[in-house]
């Protein structure tokens, strides 16, 4: 075998071996994990961002699929990113936005009242079907806790999406980033389809 060939051919072989070690470590390291949960949603009435009162039970069971997410308006890490694939959900289903209902509820409710959620939701161009609710900390802390998502600290919270199914009552649990197309993905199994 010629010096060059042989040199192809460890170079093959060296990119092979990369490319199988990436591969395994992008399968031991997902960028989220799925799992089916069961969530008792706490009968409480919570705030949104136009200051309105809103039977949380009343809108999360309804009959069409919903999304939330546990966030706070001056995160700066995994909050944007959340928000950024709920605005891109939204804009990917245009004016066929109703076909989910989107709800951010914050985790700083001392900090976060009716005017900091509407700002918040302007920065990524939120649009009707996204609502974002504050509440009392006691009626907080029962909403994370029954979706398993209480941190005592706000700035150790984790990355979390909940979906629920109209059509199973069924609740799916995304720990980790999903992006947009996994979002949609998502939301067709939530409607059945």
């Amino acid at each position: 075998m010629s010096g060059r060939r042989a040199t192809s051919y460890r170079a093959l072989a060296a990119a092979v071996i990369v490319a199988v070690a990436a591969w395994g470590s992008a399968a031991d390291n997902p960028r989220f994990t799925r799992s089916e949960v069961a969530i008792e949603v706490p009968d409480v009435t919570l705030i949104n961002q136009d200051g309105r009162e809103v039977a949380l039970r009343k809108l999360v069971l309804a009959d069409t699929p919903v999304f939330v997410e546990f966030i706070f308006a001056t995160c700066t890490t995994i909050c944007p990113v959340l928000s950024a694939g709920f605005a891109s959900v939204q804009r990917k289903l245009g004016d066929d936005r109703d076909q989910v209902q989107l709800i951010s509820i914050t985790i700083d409710p001392e900090h976060d009242g009716p005017q900091e959620l509407a700002s918040y939701l302007s920065r990524y161009g939120a649009m009707s079907g996204w609502d974002f609710l504050t509440g009392s900390r006691q009626d907080i802390d029962r909403v994370e806790k029954a979706f398993d998502a209480y941190v005592p600290d706000k700035m150790s919270h984790h990355p979390l999406t909940f979906i629920h199914s109209p059509s199973t009552g069924g609740w799916v649990r995304i720990q980790g980033f999903a992006g947009s197309a996994d979002l949609m993905k998502e939301l067709q199994l939530a409607s059945g389809e």
